[in-house]
């Protein structure tokens, strides 16, 4: 099914001035947010616990800052910011009884909405902007004069016009610079999650720590296998995010892009699809997210004991030593 792209023309930057916006932390993405929709012209003010370390932080990149119930009572736009286990609490406590009919609740990720963590009531907007990269690189391609494109979605229109809210909102960020792709909550939901978890961060990490041991395990120096399997895996995704995979293999060896397709299959094969299938099938049923709120509930004991191991792991301490050889990395 082909996708809507809108752009620049297809917003209303109207719509999001005429809102009284809140933006519910002040972390990777909450920032950008704040600051993106401050520099576009929007009545913009941040909510943040009483003590937080970004409150002056905040006030010092010249925003207006307040408590979250302080926020969440002023404005009729609320985009929950804060991370994705604290949600629920933050809603139910802090934004819930502020919320007023005809009222906007905006997320970043519909994790919550999608699971029902949410359940915002029916007279209520639900919307969701997705930037599509993380927040210091939508800081910076904002202030540079383009954008990160955005993922909008209506998961609830109570008033009529949510869409041109959201895509009001969408261009006040940037995203409409470069498209705005619509989407709904489930698709960004289990995409979002199982892009990180099968490759991007569990796949992407399991893959390099797997080709370090077994050439360290083969007797192989640690400082030439993290070479090998890490620090050159930099380049190749520079070609592939550029111009595509056939501009990486342009770019590459004969000797290396032969080597691609004899052993790729191998590593990456059935077995391999098999776990995504299964990957992906418990990010729909809700189990991998009941797990994740679970572990949340017991002080996030498994998560960490999981930091902690890669943490110490080799191939952590030997890119420690590799990379203070790199003078251009502050």
């Amino acid at each position: 099914m082909a996708v809507e792209i809108l752009y620049e023309k297809d917003c209303n930057p109207e719509v999001i001035k005429g809102k009284k916006v809140a933006i519910i932390g002040y972390g990777s993405q909450g920032h950008a947010h704040a600051l993106n929709l401050h520099d576009s012209g929007v009545d913009v003010r941040v909510g943040l616990r009483p003590g937080s370390k970004s409150w002056t932080v905040a006030e010092e990149a010249g925003l207006k800052v307040m408590t979250t119930e302080e926020a969440a009572e002023e404005a009729d736009f609320i985009m929950m910011l804060v991370p994705d286990e604290n949600q629920a609490q933050v809603y139910a406590e802090q934004i819930a009884p502020h919320l007023k009919p005809g009222d906007t609740l905006g997320f970043g990720h519909g994790f919550n909405v999608h699971y029902g963590y949410i359940q915002a009531p029916e007279d209520v907007n639900v919307v969701m902007c997705a930037p599509k990269g993380p927040g210091h690189i939508v800081r910076r391609q904002y202030t540079e004069g383009s954008g990160v494109p955005d993922l909008a979605c209506v998961e609830q229109d109570a008033t009529g016009d949510a869409w041109d809210t959201i895509l009001s909102y969408c261009w006040a960020m940037g995203g409409a610079r470069t498209g705005i792709i619509k989407s709904t909550f489930k698709d960004e939901t289990e995409e979002d999650l199982f892009g990180e978890q099968a490759v991007l961060c569990g796949g992407l990490v399991e893959l390099v720590k797997a080709g370090f041991e077994t050439l360290v395990e083969a007797g192989y120096p640690p400082e030439l296998a993290y070479f090998e399997v890490y620090h050159e895996l930099k380049m190749i995704i520079d070609l592939m995010y550029e111009k595509g995979i056939h501009f990486m293999n342009y770019s590459i060896s004969n000797t290396a892009e032969y080597g691609e397709y004899y052993a790729g299959p191998q590593v990456i094969n059935d077995e391999s699809r098999a776990a995504m299938k299964r990957i992906l099938g418990r990010i729909q049923d809700g189990s991998f997210a009941q797990e994740f709120v679970d572990d949340c509930n017991n002080g996030h004991k498994w998560l960490l004991e999981q930091r902690e191991a890669i943490n110490n792991h080799e191939i952590e301490k030997t890119g420690e030593k590799i990379r203070s050889m790199f003078t251009w990395i502050k």
